[in-house]
């Protein structure tokens, strides 16, 4: 798999950011980037079914487009993985943005078979069905673990490794699969979040 997503587990977490997040975080968090997300994630629509008739022509994924794709999936993820508590700061706005302690890599390729284009267009719903139905159990298993990695933090400043890791891994099995929906990825999506898949 060609995707790199990692999220640096932090030696230590601010119990000040984490209370504040949990009880102003919808507002000073959420709500701003939500906002904003909607009508870059619109856009990002309009740019998968662009990208469609792109590569059923040409066979080429336009460099721009990618890289907006790329900066979609990074702020979810900045944004996520801020939510979740897994780490500390303010997630950057933009599609440029950045945090030190996350990091998402997909390399850019031009060429893509008209057959995936056709394949991921029309059977896109049926193909990562197996994929949604697993993802939505272990989301709400991901928020258990959050549940008990925020008491942690709270008392000890730290965030569980294998519960950090469990979370690192939803949030990696998610992005493989939108990845692969956007034909940024040839290979479909293994069925785990592993970094050695």
């Amino acid at each position: 798999m060609d995707i790199t997503l990692s999220i640096r587990r932090q030696e230590s977490y601010s119990r000040g950011e984490l209370l504040l997040r949990s009880f102003f975080g919808i507002f000073y968090i959420l709500i701003p980037h939500a906002i904003a997300l909607l009508f870059v994630s619109l856009w990002g629509a309009i740019l998968q079914f662009l990208t469609f008739w792109a590569v059923l022509f040409t066979g080429k994924y336009p460099r721009n487009w990618f890289d907006t794709q790329l900066g979609i999936l990074n702020w979810n993820l900045r944004l996520n993985a801020t939510l979740l508590n897994m780490a500390d700061g303010y997630p950057a706005f933009g599609l440029s943005g950045e945090h030190p302690g996350i990091q998402l890599h997909i390399p850019y390729r031009e060429e893509v078979p008209r057959s995936e284009a056709l394949v991921r267009g029309l059977l896109g719903g049926l193909i990562i069905l197996p994929h949604a139905i697993i993802l939505v159990f272990r989301a709400y298993w991901v928020l258990f673990l959050n549940f008990l990695a925020w008491w942690a933090i709270l008392f000890t400043g730290r965030f569980p490794e294998n519960w950090f890791a469990w979370c690192e891994e939803q949030m990696r099995w998610g992005t493989r699969l939108n990845a692969y929906l956007l034909y940024m990825t040839e290979e479909y999506p293994p069925f785990t979040g592993r970094a050695t898949a």
